[in-house]
């Protein structure tokens, strides 16, 4: 059997965008707002930029060249529990949740939406958690109904609660990232044994063009000092924040997600990482970001070369749409997605469960993307080419016997080896089909869920440390927003960005 991947790049065309990557991180560099890193950045070897340019940073290739060695080419997730570990290599490929949902699917509401709740994201962590084809939950839900300052907390507590699987939370800054490493540490039973066991995966995204914004970077320096893996995934549009032309998008992410990795290695040489992507263009029509498009596909297959030119393994998106309902659209958008981060090799790839370029999130999709994600893996085992499998014994024997293939010792020994059998995708006649209420793979999929959500689900956690979690809560709600600033360095700066959600 030989099943090859998907590439949209030669060999010539990655070395070139190789090549003018290098080329402007040395002449051009990057913005990089945190001064705790400009300083580690100088202090290994980098240079200031001598434009006028704000905190522009200058990166020989050496430099580049030396820290992606230190790279590790595997790492390992692991529950809160410590068991049920995830495994990401150059040869994985590992599925996750993963948005920014801020609205739920309700088909009980006349808009059939409504704001998200933290007993959304407890719910959305309860169904990951049954599904066999997503590995890991991340923090995709975010709960309308508590303050965005103590937002990590309530995730980790609920993750805790509920999760027999990893978590991934973006790099919220150095106070929250510090807030989750310290409830993750109760949880593992210290910090030693965290950063033994990685349970989290941190979501570092820079800013294009060209930007490695403070608030992120703080958080960037917890992750990487606990050895907790982090996606660096760059998220530009081609024709707004990134040329309009495909490979001009290419050289200037990967520019992005290079000088972020350099970093996480000078901070902690063999910090485990991902080099990712959530690039796309801007819809010429409209100006919003086209995450359905076939540009986005291809996008995406190309940043899976360029991770492997590396040796680095990689992240892709699969299962986005733009559509806002669950129509023809959402389907054929969210397999177009999924296929060519899958094809191409992707090592991990994210984002089952949501619609509306991520930012609604439905249950029902979680069962859905689950099938589909099966369905994925069936097609890159490909077809299974030996002397059983070519079955000419079972074919000369059934023709003499004027017989078929139905309950044969052959059939029934190579049936699940050959065939993916659905849960919810329905091949019934029509009549059949009927009688059982004639539902739809969005019905069949709610009952899936609802079964699901009727199970007894009590916590996991002893007193003690539910207890324990609840202190650490209740003194991250004691914290201003003006705590926070100070906290992160950010009381009077012009950097990039504010406080994530503020």
């Amino acid at each position: 059997m030989k099943r090859n991947q998907l590439e949209i790049l030669s060999h010539e065309e990655i070395q070139l965008i190789h090549e003018n990557s290098l080329n402007l991180l040395q002449t051009l560099g990057i913005r990089v707002e945190s001064e705790e890193a400009r300083a580690l950045l100088l202090k290994n070897g980098a240079f200031s930029s001598s434009h006028s340019r704000n905190n522009f940073i200058l990166f020989p290739p050496e430099l580049i060249e030396e820290q992606l060695k230190k790279v590790p080419k595997e790492f390992t997730l692991w529950g809160p529990e410590g068991i049920n570990p995830v495994k990401v290599n150059l040869k994985s490929q590992i599925f996750s949740t993963f948005g920014a949902a801020t609205k739920m699917h309700d088909p009980d509401r006349k808009k059939t939406i409504r704001k998200s709740t933290l007993q959304d994201l407890a719910n959305q962590i309860k169904v990951v958690n049954k599904l066999s084809n997503i590995d890991v939950s991340h923090l995709d839900v975010w709960a309308n109904d508590v303050p965005f300052t103590q937002l990590h907390c309530h995730s980790i507590l609920e993750w805790a609660k509920y999760s027999h699987k990893p978590f991934g939370m973006a790099c919220f800054g150095r106070t929250a990232s510090q807030d989750m490493i310290n409830m993750a540490s109760i949880v593992s039973g210290g910090n030693k044994e965290l950063i033994k066991k990685p349970k989290l995966l941190g979501v570092f995204n820079p800013t294009s063009p060209l930007i490695l914004p403070q608030i992120l970077l703080n958080g960037l320096f917890i992750f990487a000092k606990n050895n907790q893996p982090i996606n660096i995934t760059s998220a530009a549009g081609a024709g707004s924040t990134a040329p309009v032309t495909l490979a001009g998008l290419l050289v200037q992410t990967n520019m992005e997600i290079l000088a972020s990795i350099v970093l996480t290695q000078l901070i902690n040489p063999g910090a485990p990482v991902l080099y990712g992507s959530t690039n796309t263009i801007m819809d010429p029509v409209t100006g919003n970001m086209a995450y359905g498009s076939i540009e986005f596909g291809l996008i995406t297959a190309a940043f899976a070369q360029l991770a492997h030119f590396y040796e680095i393994p990689s992240k892709g998106s699969g299962t986005l749409t733009d559509s806002k309902c669950f129509d023809i659209q959402n389907g054929f958008e969210r397999y177009l997605t999924l296929a060519h981060a899958v094809e191409a090799g992707h090592n991990y790839i994210t984002c089952a469960g949501t619609y509306e370029s991520s930012i609604s999130e439905a249950y029902e999709l979680l069962i859905i993307d689950d099938e589909l994600i099966g369905m994925m893996k069936r097609e890159m085992e490909g077809i299974r080419v030996n002397s059983e499998s070519l079955a000419s014994e079972e074919i000369k024997n059934i023709v003499s016997q004027s017989k078929n293939f139905l309950g044969t010792k052959h059939s029934v020994k190579n049936t699940r080896k050959e065939i993916y059998i659905p849960n919810i995708i329905d091949r019934k006649r029509r009549g059949a089909w009927k009688k059982e209420g004639g539902k739809d793979i969005l019905t069949r999929a709610r009952e899936k869920v609802n079964m699901i959500l009727e199970e007894d689900y009590p916590s996991k956690l002893d007193l003690t440390m539910e207890s324990n979690l609840n202190e650490y809560l209740k003194k991250v709600a004691s914290r201003t927003l003006e705590d926070y600033q100070k906290l992160e360095d950010m009381e009077s700066s012009d950097i990039s960005g504010d406080l994530p959600g503020i």
